[in-house]
């Protein structure tokens, strides 16, 4: 087949490809599958689209996640990376070093942040599920994202962290800001982060002189070989728990609710082995969703630290790189069927939550997050349904996350009986 013509490249960044991106990263995998563009910001930037060039890439040491490597220092005017995050001195996070101070840092969190800690926090994380959804299940319509998906991971990621209960909402209108303006107007960003980072100063100071048992406590009591995380550090990684830990998980809601809508049959399947009380399809379900259209479309930054080739094409020494999860986890030469939704898929390496050293730290709390989610909705609202057309829903226009602005659905209202508490203030 004749490659197509430069024209016929289908346009980025537009509101249509914000809606579907999956046909341009099609386009660009079978025709410029390692493609320099223009980023909205107006950085230059290599897209890596197919998914044994994007899982090179993740784990390429001379890929750095440093944005002081890029030749044009457009971190210093907020151009990459989160907005706000130098001039909140907020930089010494996970997603912006490299080893050996990644190793020693993600060391020393994960001294915190274990698998048992996030699996103990299972009960809390079904109770604030529960009571999210008794605030809308009377009512018999909501909307998913703004009263369910966005509220439950900043509540969980609050309660884990050690936030007190009258401190919360505060951190729910930060957030909220960090989402609405994420795709563009970046000075609302900043504000929040300079509040969240006042704030969590205040926090690390309290918990040094009384610390309980919670994360923040245990990132100050983390030590290695005598080595303990600075002030710095600890406000740094809370922040990078919080920023990139509830906005991930909204989205692995908020998409995996509407793409289960979408394809009724595979809904009906999850729905028939939750109800029979089978994990299996669950399990998977959860995977596949992360694959079909997970919560993250481009990976965080990296930039060349000495010439590389990736996909054939060579990179220059400073130039930004992003792979693109999204039409990597859609590759037809890795996954078959890779358009097709499909729960029950076993082989299923997806990138969702990335690859090598920077693997998400907090990919097993967004997976609990997102069992309880559906496991929950699918049972207490079975008849959910979506409540617009389609056409009419519309996504955030950022460039990292995946995920819509709102989710209106509607159901058979359920019994105010059954429900555990309707007054949505009792989620603290």
């Amino acid at each position: 087949m004749p490659a197509q013509p430069a024209s016929a490249r289908p346009p980025l960044f537009t509101w249509e490809f914000a809606a579907d991106p999956y046909p341009a990263y099609a386009w660009l995998r079978e025709h410029e599958p390692v493609h320099r563009t223009t980023l909205p910001s107006g950085v230059e930037a290599w897209l890596v689209t197919r998914y044994a060039d994007a899982r090179q890439a993740l784990a390429d040491s001379r890929l750095s996640k440093n944005p002081a490597h890029h030749s044009e220092q457009a971190h210093r005017t907020g151009r990459v990376g989160i907005p706000g995050e130098r001039q909140a001195d907020l930089m010494t996070h996970l997603l912006n070093i490299d080893p050996p101070d990644h190793t020693r840092l993600r060391r020393l969190v994960s001294k915190a942040f274990t698998p048992r800690r996030v699996a103990a926090f299972e009960p809390r994380v079904q109770q604030l599920t529960d009571r999210l959804i008794d605030g809308f299940a009377a009512r018999g319509s909501a909307d998913l994202i703004h009263e369910f998906a966005f509220p439950l991971p900043i509540y969980a990621i609050c309660d884990l962290l050690g936030v007190p209960a009258e401190d919360q909402d505060d951190f729910r209108d930060w957030a909220g800001m960090m989402i609405r303006h994420g795709g563009g107007q970046r000075g609302g960003v900043g504000r929040a982060v300079k509040r969240m980072r006042a704030y969590l100063a205040e926090l690390i100071h309290r918990k040094r002189a009384d610390p309980g048992d919670d994360l923040i406590s245990g990132l100050i009591r983390a030590s290695d070989h005598g080595e303990h995380l600075t002030e710095n550090e600890a406000a740094a990684m809370a922040f990078i728990l919080l920023f990139a830990g509830f906005e991930t998980t909204v989205n692995l809601i908020g998409n995996g609710v509407y793409a289960l809508l979408r394809n009724p049959g595979q809904r009906a399947l999850l729905q028939e082995s939750i109800g029979r009380g089978e994990s299996a399809l669950l399990e998977t379900g959860i995977e596949e969703l992360l694959r079909y259209d997970g919560p993250v479309e481009l990976a965080t930054w990296r930039f060349a630290t000495s010439p590389l080739t990736i996909g054939g094409v060579e990179i220059p020494v400073g130039d930004p790189v992003l792979v693109v999860l999204a039409a990597a986890d859609r590759d037809p030469a890795r996954f078959a069927d890779e358009n097709t939704l499909d729960l029950a898929r076993a082989d299923n390496p997806h990138l969702g939550f990335g690859h090598g050293i920077h693997y998400c730290i907090g990919a097993p709390l967004a997976r609990l997050e997102g069992r309880a989610a559906l496991t929950t909705l699918l049972s207490r609202l079975p008849d959910l349904r979506l409540a617009a057309d389609p056409e009419e829903l519309r996504w955030r226009g950022g460039l990292i996350m995946r995920g819509l602005r709102e989710l209106p659905v509607e159901f058979t209202p359920e019994s105010t009986s059954g429900a555990t508490s309707a007054d949505p203030s009792a989620v603290h």
